[in-house]
Formats: structure tokens, sequence, C-alpha cells
């Protein structure tokens, strides 16, 4: 800063009207003071205005990337500035009162560097050209404004900055570019953008602000994204914006290609290779919005010299400053004639910032001069102020700005012929008239006309648009949506409904019954199977549950008719017709079809399923399913049903399960009673009957009044008010619930223990107090019943739980027992189950000891293999046994002891002697062959063959047999001696089972023969040995009988045992047999 040192001498300064520039005016009245005056006016001015004594410079500093980015020092800022200082303190019609100065500052590239750097400026300056940089341009403009110091500006495109009382400092030296790209965009009716910036700080900023400023404007824009490092993100770039769908300009945020911006040039070759330049989207340029880009005359070596950059350029509109006086590299030229410019750069060498720079501080230079003009102070607040309505000639164009400074300077758009590398004039961009204006050239579009437009509402301030489309065609297409859809709900309510009305009456869910569907029967009379024959006129038939017997009933059909019968058969099952009276239904209305569907999309195992309405013959009635086991009324007073307490509480659960489906679907019943609530053969209870009073109700049937007995369930709310709609309610179902279960309990009616008449009944009921209600003595059912009942049939509605509270309180009664009937017949199958399992072991266990008694008779009768070939029905075979040995024996005398005793001494003497030798046969290898009367038959060797040992056991048994003979005594004759004759022969036989009916195991052979007669005669045969004792045998053997030759030894033994008879006074000489 240059000191000027003021001779105070001839003239002094006036201070009053500016800051740092001082006026010389002559002295007047000020001469007379005294001067010790003069030089206090003096000291206080210096002190108060301590600028003034260096104002005669004012320094302007132009700010910028000038040596981070060289294509911003391309624009040649010092040569620039010095030019527009020069040309401006020589202008006479400039009044600034001091001298222009003006100094370079750097500004990084980086933004927060930059932003760093421009704090340090704050005394530096006097006023700012700049910044260039928009990602810091508000902290700037508030820290000039804090330092009261002007910012004059191009590239700060922030809308924050045009709020003056904001940013009171702030000034553009441009027309805002969002404002420039909005008059152009709006002409061709193209609003869906994309901002694309290189990667640099200023260009990202630049266009995350331009998007801001777009969107401000009601635009939408749709990506806003840098290209990326390489040429992979480059092409992900890209291929998002085609993702988008809906872009049609994309704004190219970085140097131009045609001052040699490589970036860019690498950006439309790529949407070349892409083919993104065919038409279908408009490239624009940022940065030739700064400044004025020569085109007359001009061909650009970068579109010439590169193919692929010329052909994609065809796709972008340039839309730069206009040249109206001359174009800049004329403009640069002349100023390099008259010497003004003492540089080597050609124009094509220096950038068209250049020009801009110069404009920027020749506004500034306007401002101060209206200010000065104005007697205001060179305060930034005053410059910015200051650049209303200024028109001058700039570096090659006119700068203009109107009443709110806001800049007016026009605009041209420039394009190629698609061939070329010139660029042509083709619209102005009129920013005073805010039109474009045609220059004569059509725009050369890559597929002969621009990207469908978009809906003129994005352009309108005052209009609200989605979706780019017009906001008449929306309302156009929402009327015409709302009459289709309109049109539609009508047309599906009345196929609907004649859907609905065929669905009445055909189908398989078919809701109106006629005679043909159903088949009327005598429940009586038709407990049996009808044949499909039978049923060939009424297409149905019945399965007999019972018998399971086909058999005709025609004469049960032909008894039963739809006057006569309630019974029917509907699909091969019984139904149950509830019909109404005369009088209640002329016509089924279309109110109570819907009452009709309700009822059939009712589905619950405690719930009579609706099956159909039928209507036919004058007759009209419900139609649901038959339970065989009748009305819960009917099941409490059937004396043969045994009901304890779980067969009570089952159909208590049943019945309050299916009230609570009833009022969760939103259908309280109205009419329920014991006599509508039905039991199915496996004793569940079924609630019917639902919706009869709604259908009444809807058909406008006349109403009756029924008598008091019917009346017992219904609310006591309902008995005083007889105006009460017939569908019911919620709490009135609660109350007729209570009055089920007290019957229910005490398996009687209602109020059957209090003795009255059901008018009496009523009339208490209805007129309370005394409160009546039935009585339940505790012993019939658990207190918690009892107690639930009463809170159940409460006078006030509201104090009566409703079934999902019942159910639950129900259950606890219970104590989460199950009450299902068929669970607990289930048990007890169980439990007989294992007591059956029990017994049958028992039993099976007898069975076998039995089995092996009777397999050890059989043993005893028959050898053990024949015993089993005989089980398994095999037939056996005669066996040759070739080594036996038979004994027989018999009784010496059992003739003469037969006759002189009883027939059952006989038996008795025979089953003692013979169990003795049975027990003898169990030490020995011999099998018992048989025995008949006294004669004693024993075999060795078969039918277990034992080599030779046959002949020794049949020895040794008949010893022992003697031995035991010889203290064997007769029960009756004690001291008759019994003798037995022995008979042994050994030699081959035959062995073989005969008969079928008492088998016998017989041998057969001369062998059998020879034994038996030497038994009988005891003579000898061939070679006959005489057993008489054994080797170490020590048991005591009886002594023979001596019998001389010639003796009768059988008259000898006769008369041996009668002697002995008549010594025992027996009768001798008559025989008892």
């Amino acid at each position: 800063m240059q000191h000027i040192h003021l001779p105070f001498g001839g003239a002094i300064w006036e201070l009053s009207s500016f800051p740092c520039c001082p006026v010389l005016r002559s002295r007047h009245s000020l001469s007379t003071l005294p001067f010790y005056s003069i030089t206090l006016w003096i000291i206080l001015g210096v002190l108060t205005f301590p600028c003034c004594v260096q104002c005669l410079i004012f320094k302007v500093g132009v700010l910028g990337p000038w040596n981070c980015d060289p294509y911003y020092a391309k624009s040649l800022p010092a040569i620039a500035s010095r030019l527009a200082v020069g040309r401006i303190n020589e202008d006479f019609s400039l009044d600034l009162g001091c001298t222009m100065d003006f100094v370079i500052l750097q500004e990084a590239c980086e933004t927060s560097k930059a932003l760093t750097s421009f704090v340090q400026f704050e005394n530096v300056v006097d006023a700012f050209v700049g910044p260039t940089n928009p990602g810091y341009c508000d902290a700037a403009a508030l820290m000039g404004k804090n330092w009261d110091k002007s910012m004059f500006s191009s590239a700060c495109i922030n809308y924050e900055l045009d709020r003056v009382q904001g940013y009171p400092t702030f000034a553009r030296t441009l027309p805002s570019p969002t404002r420039v790209l909005f008059t152009v965009l709006r002409f061709f009716s193209l609003a869906n953008i994309a901002i694309v910036s290189s990667n640099e700080d200023i260009w990202i900023d630049t266009a995350a602000k331009l998007a801001s400023a777009l969107r401000n404007q009601g635009l939408p824009v749709g990506i806003v994204m840098s290209m990326g490092n390489n040429d992979t993100m480059l092409e992900n770039t890209l291929l998002s914006i085609q993702k988008a769908g809906e872009i049609k300009v994309i704004i190219m945020c970085m140097h131009s290609a045609l001052i040699g911006g490589e970036q860019q040039t690498s950006f439309l070759i790529k949407a070349y290779d892409m083919g993104l330049t065919k038409g279908q989207y408009v490239f624009v340029p940022y940065d030739t919005l700064l400044y004025s880009l020569p085109y007359t005359n001009t061909t650009y070596f970068p579109l010439q010299n590169n193919t692929k950059l010329r052909k994609a350029y065809d796709a972008v509109l340039t839309i730069t400053v206009e040249s109206d006086l001359m174009s800049f590299n004329e403009a640069y030229n002349m100023a390099r004639r008259f010497g003004e410019l003492m540089v080597s750069q050609e124009p094509e060498q220096v950038s068209p910032l250049f020009g801009t720079i110069y404009n920027s501080l020749y506004l500034l230079a306007k401002s101060m001069h209206n200010a000065r003009r104005a007697g205001k102070w060179f305060s930034g607040s005053n410059l910015a102020s200051f650049t209303r309505n200024i028109t001058f000639s700039g570096f090659n164009q006119n700068i203009r700005t109107d009443a709110q400074g806001n800049g007016q300077t026009d605009y041209v758009i420039l394009d190629t012929d698609g061939w070329g590398s010139d660029l042509y004039r083709c619209f102005y961009v009129n920013l005073m008239l805010d039109r474009v204006l045609f220059a004569g050239t059509y725009i050369h579009f890559p597929t002969g006309s621009p990207p469908p437009s978009d809906s003129s509402c994005w352009f309108d301030p005052n209009g609200i648009c989605k979706g780019g489309v017009e906001i008449i065609y929306v309302i156009i297409a929402f009327a015409i949506v709302l009459i289709i859809v309109l049109g539609s709900v009508g047309l599906t309510l009345v196929i609907r409904r004649r859907i609905q009305q065929i669905q009445l009456i055909k189908g398989p869910n078919r809701i109106l019954l006629t005679l043909e569907d159903l088949t009327f029967i005598n429940p009586q009379l038709s407990k049996r199977k009808i044949t499909l024959e039978d049923l060939s006129d009424s297409k149905s038939y019945i399965e007999d549950k019972s018998t399971g017997e086909r058999s005709r009933s025609v004469n049960s059909m032909a008894t039963a008719t739809h006057e006569t019968s309630n019974v029917a058969v509907y699909e091969g099952d019984w139904v149950w017709l509830k019909k109404f009276k005369e009088g209640h239904f002329k016509e089924v209305k279309q109110s109570t079809t819907k009452i009709f569907t309700k009822m059939k999309d009712l589905r619950n195992e405690n719930v009579n399923p609706f099956l159909g309405f039928f209507t036919d013959c004058e007759v009209f009635a419900i139609v649901t399913e038959h339970c065989s086991r009748g009305s819960l009324h009917d099941l409490l007073r059937n004396e043969d049903v045994k009901l304890d307490w779980m067969f009570k509480s089952s159909l208590v659960l049943d019945l309050i399960k299916g009230m609570k489906y009833l009022h969760h679907r939103e259908f309280p019943h109205g009419h329920l009673k014991s006599r509508n609530c039905v039991v199915d053969g496996r004793f569940v209870l079924k609630i019917t009957d639902y919706g009869y009073n709604e259908i009444l109700e809807t058909q406008k049937a006349p109403k009756e009044t029924p008598p008091p007995e019917d009346l017992f369930w219904t609310a006591p709310e309902h008995l005083r008010d007889p105006d009460m709609p017939r569908k019911g309610t919620y709490k009135g179902d609660v109350y007729s619930f209570a009055i089920i279960l007290q019957e229910v309990v005490v398996r009687g009616a209602p109020y059957c223990m209090l003795g009255l008449s059901p008018e009496e009944i009523i009339r208490k009921v209805k007129k309370p107090p005394p409160m009546c209600r039935p009585t339940v003595a505790p012993d019939q059912a658990p207190l918690e019943c009892i107690q639930l009942m009463k809170q159940c049939w409460s006078e006030q509605p509201d104090r009566r739980p409703p079934f999902d509270q019942i159910f639950d309180q129900f259950k606890l009664i219970n104590k989460g027992k199950k009450t299902n009937i068929i669970d607990s017949m289930l048990r007890m199958l169980e439990q007989y189950s294992s007591n059956l399992e029990d017994l049958i072991r028992e039993r099976t266990e007898e069975l076998e000891v039995e089995k092996q008694r009777t397999e050890k008779l059989l043993a005893e009768m028959l050898p053990p293999s024949v015993a089993e070939a005989l089980k398994t029905g095999v037939s056996v075979e005669p066996e040759y046994f070739d080594q036996v040995t038979i004994y027989f024996s018999d009784i010496v005398g059992f003739t003469t002891i037969s006759s002189l005793s009883d027939p059952i001494e006989v038996v008795d003497l025979l089953n003692d002697l013979y169990t003795l030798f049975d027990a003898v046969l169990g030490n020995h290898d011999v099998y018992k062959v048989e025995t008949i009367g006294d004669a004693y038959m024993v075999a060795s060797g078969l039918p277990k063959r034992n080599g030779n040992k046959h002949a020794a056991e049949i020895a040794n048994m008949s010893l022992n047999i003697l031995s035991s003979v010889g203290s064997f005594k007769m029960r009756h004759m004690p001291e008759v001696p019994v003798r037995i004759r022995i008979g042994i022969h050994s030699g081959p036989c035959v062995a073989g089972v005969v008969g079928l009916t008492m088998p016998r195991y017989c041998l057969f052979g001369d062998t059998v023969n020879t034994a038996s007669r030497m038994e009988s005669t005891g003579l000898r045969i061939e070679e006959t040995y005489w057993l008489v004792g054994k080797s170490n045998f020590t048991k005591p053997l009886p002594k023979p009988p001596e019998i001389k030759p010639g003796d009768n030894w059988q008259d000898m033994v006769t008369e041996e045992i009668k002697s002995i008879f008549r010594k025992a006074k027996r009768q001798v000489d008559k025989p008892k047999i």
C-alpha cells in the first residue's frame, strides 16, 4: 500500500462524506479559526478515519486458483487485471476519487485450504473479485460482511447469496448461471437433469451447488456425481445415468473440451462409445456460462483433430456470454495492437475467462463511481448495492444490470453442424425479456429433433408437477381413471350380484333349494339304507347307520312330504328343516340373501352348519344338518341317558365355544334356548337357528307374541322393550346361556324349582324387585359354576361377562381337565383296554397251564412223537422195531375176587394196583402200552429204541413190580393175598396208531402173542426161564406157591380166596356181579 503525505497548507480534507478518498475544497469559515482548532480537527479526523490517510489507492484482490489449476492460469489474471485497472484509471467518465490497484490472490484448489487462505486476506485488499470456488462462497461472503468488504464474483452459483439481507456485500458480475440454464431448459421443455463433475474440489462443489440451485427452481435433478478416476468409474457413471431413465440433460461441470479440457474430452468420447450421444441426451458444458466463448470465424482444433470428439460434440449445446461488440479473439488482438497487452500468447492460447476478470473489475469501478456520486462511502455493502442499473462496454460485450443489480447480459446458444469444427449461433438468450430468440441457424440434433420434452409444469413457479406430466393431463388422466374405476366397480357389483344370484340356485354351494334337491322322509320308518334304484325319482339316498343292509323304503318316502316331515335327505345326508310360519315369507328379499351368505360362511365344530334355504310350494325353511340325538332340551329330559358332571360340563363347554365363535364373527344369536342347541351322534353340542330372527327382521315379518314359557331365556331388558329389534344382542345371549346352564345343572326346565306359573315368572323377571331367578343347590354343581351362572343372568347387562371370559372361567372350573365326551370315552376305552390286557394275560396263562396238562395227558396216552404228529395233522405210519421186550401181567384169581366184590371195590382194586405199577414204570426205560381189565402191558425198546437194554429194563421192572405187589393190600379185603402172573418175551414187532376216534398205539407181531401166552398159561414155550431174582437185589420178593404136578392150582387159588371171604363174613355163595 502506498502512503501519500497530504499537504495541509493550502487546503483541507473534508472527511464527512467519503471514508477513503477525500474531496479537496477551498477554505472558507475555518480560516478564521485559531491554528490549534485546525490541528484538533485534523487529529480527530485521522483518529476517527484512519483509512483516509491511505485512500488514494483502492486495492482490489483478484482471487482464484491461478497457481494450482493450469486452465485457470490460462486466463492470465494479472494481465487481465492490469488491462482493466489501466483503462479504469484512465477513464475520465469514472469519478473514483482515487486510483484503483489490484493484487492477485491465490486460491487453493482444495476447498478447505481455499477458505483458510481467504481468512488471511482481510487486511490485504479493500474489495475482492472472486471467489471462483462455489464451495466456500457462503463462508467468504459472511466474512466479507463482517469485514465490510465487497465481493464481486461470477462463479458463486449459491442461490442463498441472492438474499441481500444475509449477504449485503456480495454482488454478481454476470447473470446467475442457474437463471440462464433455467431459461434455456424452459425453452426446450427439458427438466430432468443429471450433473457430472470432474474430480477436483472446485468442480465437485460447483456440481453440488448447481444441483441445489436448480432444485430450488423446482427442477428434478436426478443424479449428481463425479466421473471418477479411471475408465471403469467413468463407465459406471454413464451407466447410472442410463438406468435413471428420465434424464434428458447432462450438465458437465468441468473445463470445456474446446479450451483443452481433457476430462470433458474423455467424458464425451466415452459417452459416444456407449451410444449416449445419439440424441437421447443433451450435453451442456457449465464452464462456458462463466465467459464469452468465441464463435465467429473460429475453428476449434480439439474438434478438428479428434473425430470421435467432433461426432460426440454434435450432442452438445454450448451456452456462453454473447459477443455483441466483437469476439474475444478480436478484442484481445485489438488490445495487443494498441500496446495495452505486452504478451506473447495468441488469443487461442488464452482462456476467455480473461474477459470475465476484466468485466468484473470494470463493474466494481462503475459501482465505486455510483457510490461516490451518491456521496456514500466505499463500504462493502454500498459497493454491492450500487451495481444497480449499470450499463457499460465490457471487454467484448455490453454488460448490463437491472434495478435490483441482477445481471442482464445476453447469452447465446452455440451448436456445430454435425461434421465441422466451428460453432454457430443458433439462439439468443435475452435475459431482459426472459426469452430465447431464434438467431437464424437451427440446432443440429443427432436425431433431427430434440429429446422428448418434459412437462411445462416443471417451469411453472406456481404449479405442482409430479412425474414430468402436465397438471392438466394429470387431472384428465385422473378423471378418466376415476371414471374407469367407478365404471369397473359398478360393473363388478352388477356382475357380482348376478353371480351371487346364480350361485343361490346353482353350483355346489347353492343356497336356495327346491323339491328337486331334497327327499323328505319319515325318520321313524327310514332307519335303513335306501338303494340308488329307490332314489331314482328323488335323486338321493340314505345310509343306514344301524344295520348296514340295503333295503327298500319306498313306503317311508311315500308317506313323507314337505308338508308332513321336517327331515329330508340332501346329497346323501339327513338334514333338518326349520320352517317359517305362513305369512312370514312371500319372496326372498335381496337383503335376506346377504344374511344367507353370511350364515353359509360360518364354520365351527359347535355351530350347526347352514346348508341352504328351502323355498318351494310356498314352504320356506332353513336347512341344517340333522343331529340324531335331538336337542339339548330332549337330552336333558331323557331319563335313559345318564349325565354325570363330566358329561354336563362337556355339553356346556361346547355351547360356550359355539357362542364365542358367533360373537367373534359379529353374529349375535338372539334366539338362544335349549331347544335350538342340538346334539349329534358323537354327543357334540351344536348351536342352530342362528340368523333366524335376522331373517324375520329383513323380511319385515309380522311380530307375534310368544307364549310365556318360550320367554324364559329372554333377557329382562328385551322383555321390557317389545319394540326392540329381533336381531338380539351379545349381552342378551349371555343371559340366555345362564338359563340353559341352569337347565343342564339341575336337569330340569327353567325355574322348575320355584313352583310358579310361566305368566307369574315372566311378570317377576320383567318387573323387579325382587329379582326373580332360578335357584340352584350348592351340591348340584361346583360353586364356581353357580357363581358364573349368577354373573351371566345379572340384571344389569354391562355386568354380564363376554363369552371369552366365560370360556376362561369355565376352564378353571374343570381345573384344566378335558371335558370332551369323546375324550372321556376314549379314556374309558383305554382303561378297559388295559384291564382287558390283564385279563387276556391271565387267561393266556391259564390256557398255557391247561395246554401243558393236555399235552402231558396226551403224552401219557400216546408216545410224544406220535402225539406231535397227530396234533399237526400228519398221518402216523406203522413202525417196525427189531428188538423189543414185551411184558404182560394179570392178577391171579381176579375172576373169583371180582365175583365176590362190589364193582366199585373192583375198580378201586385195579386203580390202586396199577397206580402202584405206574409208579414203578417211572424208574425204568419202558413204555406202558395199555391195560385191559386186570391185564397190564408194558414194552421196552419202543417207541424209543434203546439198543439191547430192553430185556434188562423189563426184567428189573418186573422184579420191582413183584416186590411192590408183595406188600400190596386190597382196601376191602386186606387178608386176600394179591398175586400176579408175568409173561415176558423178546423179539421184533410192529407199532402203529389205530383208529381216528380214541386212537390207540398198538403193537403187533408174534412177540406180542408169545408174551401174552406166557403170562396167561405159565407154560414153557420154546426156551422159557423163571425170573426168580437178581444179584444184589435186596427188595423182598413174594414166595411162589408150591404146586405139585397134577394139582389144579386154579381151583386151589379159588378156594383159598373164598375161604378168606367167608372168614370176613362176606357172601360167597351168591356172586355180586
